[in-house]
């Protein structure tokens, strides 16, 4: 009788579970049995793995074979146990040393002539290997540079089992010719990307940033952009087609920091459990930025799929924006999914196969048209909906959904004069960017002793009691509390966005000026003398609104 055991790993959502994987051999009828929860795919790696051994020069056993793989009451799926199971297979049958095997982790898909093809999700799964205290890890040649990311574990790449064998063996390591012809795309890299991702997914391509400077006037919009920039605020913009939403929204991430390196792991765990992951590119150290289409469903949005869930769009934009634009043409159950992760940073799926926590803390951007027909309240009218449909077409964006957005700008059609004069006097990206992240270092020194780098992730109860904002600054913001047109979470948000405003202009603390202009960037409405406005269109801004006197007859 042999045995012997090696281990890899099993991806459940963006987290690995490292598993044990045992070979058992018994005199009897020639026979390969898996057990220990596996799915399809993973069933199938019987076949692989013989052929891939028979190919790579090793006999195969012919007796009553048996492999486990523990816990069993953890859910394995994919192809990426076939190097364990292969190398189990062979220590069990003396080919190989169990006891090298022992303290090995292997990860990788086996093809049937013996190479080993990279699978998704190698930087999370060696990121598990690394916590339960592995410090060797075998994982395909074109995954090297992924897997070496994670300090303090040596990474061993191997292009096929043949080497690997040579290598536990102590023999000499045969040379396996590259089969890849130039010019041509890599076959080993084809199981990597899911099929049907492109620039949405996530992940900028390239090097071309989209330049603020192309943006012709909306001022206020920019500016609210720099803001939602530096403190990570959500942002609605409300506007008639044609007036830019779109353009502003895909600026947003250019005028973010580069990820820290303990985002940048995150981010790429992340995006190479999702198969998003651009080839040759290990590390990702920009914002991702995630546009789903308006009619995207609720498990693409929040994550989800058949048996465990996998990551949606709102893991994808983890520490970068997701924009969805046309958000009054999105489903209201589908946009009110994003409360939860909006508050706590991660979201949580449960589905009868079990339930996972997955990060999500993003950047929202919504853009919306006025009306259904996009032209209520512009300067040419031409609006022909009735005030019903109105309001029902604003009523797709729930109160508490929008509660939680801090900044809502109107984005106005731009002037003739303003088209005209594009480029001249603008301020490009970088500048702006140069700017942000003055603000964000300010608010990062000032938050060093806390568990919070932003103002958005700071708790009211902290800006109201531990820093203080000018005197008499929050006067108009309790007097909207008063009136009910902000909610108590309304008015922790204005305080952020202060603080913000704050550390752009390199203030030590919030001034009136600031809690008012925030106040503006939540409810829309110039503080001051305001005119008269229907309830309607009013919204947000209380009864006792200063009024122009009227004049006598």
């Amino acid at each position: 009788m042999g045995f012997a055991r090696t281990c890899s790993v099993a991806l459940v959502g963006v987290e690995g579970v490292v598993v044990e994987v045992q070979a058992d051999l018994e005199p009897g009828v020639a026979a390969f049995t898996l057990v220990g929860l596996p799915d399809k795919s993973l069933i199938e790696s019987r076949d692989r793995v013989r052929a891939a051994v028979v190919n790579s020069g090793a006999e195969w056993p012919q007796k009553k074979l048996t492999v486990g793989l523990s816990p069993a009451s953890v859910p394995k799926s994919g192809s990426g146990f076939d190097l364990a199971v292969a190398c189990a297979v062979l220590g069990a049958a003396e080919r190989l040393d169990p006891r090298e095997l022992t303290d090995l982790m292997m990860i990788g898909e086996l093809g049937l002539d013996g190479r080993v093809r990279p699978v998704r999700g190698v930087l999370p799964a060696v990121l598990a290997a690394a916590d339960a205290g592995y410090r060797q890890v075998v994982v395909p040649e074109r995954a090297v540079a992924e897997a070496s990311l994670v300090p303090g574990i040596a990474v061993l790449g191997v292009r096929s089992l043949r080497q690997l064998i040579a290598v536990l063996a102590d023999e000499p390591v045969p040379d396996e010719e590259d089969p890849l012809d130039e010019g041509r795309p890599d076959p080993l890299l084809a199981g990597l990307a899911v099929p049907g991702t492109g620039v949405s997914a996530g992940l900028p391509r390239g090097d071309h940033t989209p330049d603020l400077a192309d943006v012709a006037g909306q001022h206020s919009a920019r500016r609210a952009l720099e803001v939602a920039a530096a403190g990570r605020h959500h942002i609605f913009l409300k506007g008639p087609p044609g007036a830019g939403k779109t353009l502003l929204a895909e600026r947003l991430p250019g005028l973010l920091p580069p990820l820290s390196p303990k985002e940048s792991l995150e981010v790429t765990a992340v995006h190479s459990v999702a198969g998003t992951l651009p080839p040759g590119q290990p590390l990702v150290h920009r914002p991702p930025y995630c546009a789903p289409h308006h009619s995207a469903t609720m498990a693409s949005l929040v994550g989800g799929g058949t048996g465990l869930p996998r990551p949606g769009a709102v893991s994808l934009a983890h520490h970068g924006v997701l924009f969805m634009d046309e958000a009054a043409e999105c489903s209201p159950t589908v946009l009110d999914a994003l409360r939860q992760p909006l508050e706590s940073g991660h979201v949580i799926v449960a589905r009868a196969a079990g339930m996972l926590r997955m990060p999500a803390r993003f950047l929202l951007a919504l853009a919306a048209n006025p009306c259904p027909c996009g032209r209520h309240g512009t300067t040419s009218g031409g609006c022909e909906c009735r005030p019903s449909s109105i309001r029902r077409y604003r009523a797709r964006l729930s109160g508490p959904l929008m509660d939680r957005v801090d900044l809502r700008i109107a984005v106005e059609p731009v002037a003739r004069a303003e088209l005209i004069a594009l480029g001249r006097g603008a301020e490009t990206t970088a500048t702006v960017a140069e700017r942000v992240r003055a603000a964000r270092e300010r608010a990062e020194a000032r938050l060093s002793d806390t568990p919070w780098h932003t103002n958005s992730e700071v708790p009211g109860h902290e800006l109201r009691t531990r820093w203080q904002v000018h005197p008499g600054a929050l006067a108009q913001a309790e007097h909207d509390l008063e009136c009910g047109l902000l909610t108590a979470r309304g008015l922790d948000r204005v305080l952020r966005v202060a603080w913000t405003a704050a550390d752009l202009a390199g203030r030590d603390r919030p001034t009136k000026e600031d809690v008012n202009w925030a106040l503006e960037l939540r409810t829309g409405v110039r503080r001051g003398a305001v005119t008269a406005m229907a309830p309607a269109e009013a919204g947000d801004v209380c009864q006792t609104t200063t009024r122009a006197p009227e004049k006598r007859r």
